[in-house]
Parts: C-alpha cells; structure tokens; sequence
C-alpha cells in the first residue's frame, strides 16, 4: 500500500513506515503533519487510483538542511564569473497512517 502526495512543489510516493525528506513545512506543537493533498493511491489489487477523500499523517523526526549545492555562472572571454552557494532546508517525516474513505493503513508494528 502506498501513495502519492504532493507537497512543496514535488511529489513523492510515500508508505506507512516510510522516512521521507520534504522541504520546509509547518508542523503542529507536538509534531504531527497531515498531507491532504493526495494524488493516488495503490490498494490491494495494486493499481494506481485517484482518491476522493484521502490524506497521509506523519510525524516530524527532525529537521535540518542538505549540502551546499555550488551554483556557477561563467561567460568565456567577458572576463565575467560568479560562484554561489545553497543549502536548501528540509523537514524529515515518518509516515504513520494513510487514511482513505474511512479505512486506515497503519505502518507494520516490527
């Protein structure tokens, strides 16, 4: 069983039980998350389905920024570079539940 949900501009095929890094978003006082905005979902028979009403609960683990990515710009013989660097921030995620019309999918207790 898994989906796809689609937050900070990308989308991502999430599982219960599933680690997932998501760009920065805002989470509750005690750390949970819910993503409403679910693109598919597989069931038993494993195929593909658009939902009607589904979301995807998480919990924040931690949170902190990738490695710094070198952005640099050069045009040859203008004399003309420029170096600049990016650490994006991000949110690490733990999918508990994925709840669709009324059924829930847990993440396996091991």
């Amino acid at each position: 069983m898994y989906a796809v949900i689609r937050t900070g501009g990308k989308q991502y095929r999430v599982s219960p039980g599933d680690l997932v890094n998501v760009e920065s978003l805002t989470a509750t006082d005690d750390g949970k998350v819910e993503f409403a905005d679910v693109l598919g979902f597989s069931g038993e028979a494993g195929s593909l389905v658009k939902p009607q009403s589904a979301k995807v609960l998480g919990t924040v683990v931690r949170e902190g920024r990738d490695n710094k990515i070198l952005v640099f710009h050069f045009k040859r013989k203008k004399q003309y570079k420029k170096l600049q660097g990016h650490r994006q921030s991000f949110v690490e995620v733990k999918i508990n539940e994925i709840l669709v019309g009324g059924k829930s999918f847990k993440a396996d207790k091991k």
